[in-house]
């Protein structure tokens, strides 16, 4: 059955869109690394981590290593998106940041902490809209945060009514050239994308066995690195910086095979980033024109 939103029509648009909506709503809980390290702090991710860990959590008394490994991956995710929010420019508390894809939540109240301005997130999921704006209530900032089931490739918001907008690991479930139109109609004038994405590497990523699994394993359509640049292109966004997170990610999940949320994708994630086949990308863009 076709749902429907009053502000945008069908939400979920296609079969394709409706499996993934149904796995979230379905099995909420089958996530449990995300969940997990989640419950350190409230902020709930979907996405992995960057920096470098601090391997004396691996020592120590055995009785309380995989909590510290858990809060230590933790802290990694949340690097990655503070990293993220690094790139969004000058964001006013007058201003209002989209989050496309907006998972649980975690990045969306992470931007609002640190900006002080309206943060709207957009997901397929009802169960995730569900638990993201329990979490915004329960930190007392949901006038200023708030979660909406609609779909990322025509919200139904306003045009040029957004000042930022990002992605975190949410691009590989839409076409890059939709995606990007309804990002360019959203953004103000000079208002900032970013993105941070795994992306396959153009010339061998193709031919990647692990590429592949990742692929098949997440549901998911991994694009090639250049397909973001000419998607970008097409709809008046200007990469304003490339930053190559690979060598920054793979800690993360060399420090994930000591955890027992290990779940059997590190070894694939590991091969693909160390033959360099797979590659994982921050990209900010701005609106250009209108």
């Amino acid at each position: 059955m076709t749902i429907l939103n009053p502000s945008t029509g069908p939400v979920l648009r296609t079969t394709y869109q409706k499996s993934v909506a149904a796995y979230w709503n379905d099995n909420p809980n089958d996530d449990r690394v995300n969940t997990k390290l989640g419950e350190v702090d409230g902020l709930y991710h979907h996405h992995y981590g960057i920096g470098d860990p601090d391997l004396s959590v691996l020592t120590g008394p055995e009785d309380t290593r995989q909590d510290r490994i858990v809060k230590e991956l933790h802290r990694l995710e949340n690097a990655q998106a503070d990293f993220l929010l690094d790139h969004l420019g000058d964001v006013r508390a007058g201003d209002r940041l989209m989050d496309g894809g907006s998972g649980r939540g975690g990045t969306s109240l992470m931007a609002n902490q640190r900006f002080g301005c309206q943060v709207d997130g957009v997901t397929i999921s009802e169960y995730q809209v569900g638990f993201a704006n329990g979490q915004a209530s329960h930190r007392g900032v949901a006038d200023k945060v708030r979660f909406h089931f609609r779909n990322m490739l025509e919200t139904g918001f306003e045009p040029a009514s957004m000042r930022g907008i990002w992605t975190n690991e949410t691009t590989m479930y839409v076409d890059l050239f939709d995606l990007f139109r309804e990002f360019a109609r959203l953004l103000e004038p000079g208002g900032r994308y970013v993105c941070i994405t795994g992306c396959s590497n153009d010339v061998i990523g193709g031919r990647s066995s692990s590429v592949s699994w990742i692929d098949a394993h997440y549901g998911c359509m991994i694009h090639p690195r250049s397909e973001y640049f000419r998607a970008l292109a097409d709809n008046h966004l200007v990469p304003v910086e490339v930053t190559d997170l690979t060598a920054a990610t793979i800690p993360y999940w060399e420090l994930r095979t000591k955890s027992e949320l290990a779940t059997g994708v590190e070894k694939r994630f590991l091969t693909a980033y160390q033959e360099g086949s797979f590659q994982y990308l921050l990209i900010a863009a701005d609106r250009v024109g209108r």
